[in-house]
């Protein structure tokens, strides 16, 4: 069965990322999480990031803030597909994760999201693993469908609301 990490900096990016993986969970993969931080547990983070494709992950989600080295620092122990989450926080609201994890130098690549964007992760990271999965291509067909059927429902309600309340001889 396929699997996603999603690694955080602290438990307070739990809020943010916790979306995405109730999306994975809803898919049926496993996931493993963890909280630490590129800079005050390090060789946590290596050993998370270069033992990942050994406990089968596919694909790693990382979260961070502020400086948001996390993302790149577990990009250059795997060579798994990293996704990176900036999140808000601070004066800068998360631009400054958004360009740090967007920012990364040629041959460690990280691909971002926005910022907050811990769903569009999961999503995301879902695309990565339908390339070799029709099981999970066919769910993700299948949950893009339930979203665009969504939008014409809530289209039709607006345009009945619209209709019953235009003065009468006007569109």
């Amino acid at each position: 069965m396929a699997r996603v990490g999603i690694i955080i900096g602290s438990d307070s990016d739990w809020p943010v990322m916790e979306p995405g993986y109730k999306q994975l969970r809803e898919f049926g993969l496993e996931v493993e999480v963890l909280a630490a931080s590129a800079h005050r547990t390090p060789e946590r983070v290596r050993e998370f990031a270069a033992g990942a494709r050994r406990r089968g992950l596919e694909v790693i989600i990382a979260g961070a803030g502020a400086a948001a080295h996390l993302p790149g620092v577990v990009a250059s122990f795997t060579t798994l597909p990293v996704i990176g989450v900036p999140i808000a926080g601070g004066a800068l609201k998360g631009l400054d994760a958004l360009f740090s994890i967007v920012q990364m130098p040629p041959g460690v690549p990280v691909a971002a999201m926005a910022v907050d964007g811990g769903k569009n992760a999961a999503l995301f990271a879902l695309s990565i693993l339908a390339l070799g999965d029709q099981a999970i291509a066919d769910r993700l067909e299948e949950f893009r469908t339930a979203q665009a059927d969504a939008v014409r429902a809530k289209d039709e309600v607006l345009q009945a609301r619209i209709n019953g309340l235009a003065p009468s001889g006007s569109k």
